[in-house]
């Protein structure tokens, strides 16, 4: 269950497991949230930029830089993510970068030089960071470099009421900063069996993280996705009924529109908002609401 909100409600969609659909799960959450009236930030964090392409600003992945890279691996540049937020129709985003092909590395160098600089491990803190393109050690602050994020949000999150954040589908210090900065897993999976380990993976990847960072991690809930009528499928259902007893478990069935939106750089509510799916997501929106402490919608 989330807590009371102190600043915009954050979100982090994430699963590891490729092929889950997390990108369009979070696209189209993020629309309904837009649709229920509210202000949203979407962060593509995915260096892959699948979400930016999905919302039609793939043109924005090759943009010069100062770019997202630069906001999270560049103490100097950390207040400038506001210059990277291009309008949508339907929120804001920030989107993703070719240059984010580095992030990955680039961080673990900065959690690196933030263990050496704690005397955590035995390593010269100035020969990690000739090794970066951004990172030096007076940038780097704290026991652990996954703050990045969070504090980059900190500038613009006044402007929004959620800040939707799309992780890359595979556990490291990217996904680790969306997490960081967000508090707060919506869980997209497939229901076949190859689920059960990449949801026991989530769950201690979380386990570590809170150990590291001393935070608290919720889970807002699990979006079962391409839901077919196979045994499987409810045997699977069931399973995450089970495991996330606390919270909710929505059924989003094979819809060729979903793919149809996404390739027209919109959420299902934007391209045809006549399709049945678009009151699950609707469902998740209300309850995100509800678990955060928004009011009602009211026409």
């Amino acid at each position: 269950m989330a807590t009371s909100r102190s600043g915009p409600a954050r979100i982090c969609v994430t699963n590891a497991k490729g092929g889950t659909g997390k990108t369009t799960v979070a696209i189209n959450v993020a629309g309904a949230l837009s649709e229920r009236g509210r202000d949203v930030l979407f962060v593509d964090l995915d260096p892959q930029g699948n979400a930016t392409e999905g919302l039609g600003l793939l043109e924005e992945f090759d943009s010069a830089p100062p770019t997202l890279f630069d906001v999270l691996t560049d103490g100097d540049q950390r207040d400038r993510i506001g210059d990277l937020i291009v309008d949508h129709p339907e929120m804001d985003v920030v989107p993703s970068n070719i240059d984010m092909l580095q992030a990955e590395r680039e961080l673990t160098i900065a959690d690196l030089v933030a263990r050496a600089t704690a005397g955590d491990v035995d390593i010269d803190p100035e020969a990690l960071s000739s090794l970066a393109v951004n990172v030096t050690p007076d940038t780097v602050t704290g026991g652990h470099a996954l703050d990045t994020l969070d504090e980059a949000l900190a500038a613009v999150e006044d402007d929004y009421d959620y800040i939707v954040v799309d992780s890359p589908p595979f556990y490291g210090k990217l996904t680790d900063t969306g997490i960081f900065a967000t508090r707060n897993i919506l869980v997209p999976a497939l229901t076949e069996a190859s689920s059960e380990r990449a949801i026991e993976l989530l769950i201690d990847q979380m386990t570590a993280l809170e150990t590291q960072t001393d935070i608290t991690v919720d889970t807002l809930g699990v979006v079962a996705n391409r839901v077919e009528t196979t045994g499987e499928d409810e045997t699977m259902l069931e399973w995450f009924e089970a495991v996330f007893a606390d919270d909710p478990v929505w059924e989003v069935r094979k819809r060729v529109a979903l793919q149809r939106a996404f390739s027209a750089g919109q959420s299902l509510f934007a391209y045809d908002p006549s399709v049945d799916m678009t009151e699950v997501f609707l469902d998740i929106a209300e309850d995100l609401d509800r678990q955060f402490g928004y009011a009602e919608v009211t026409a």
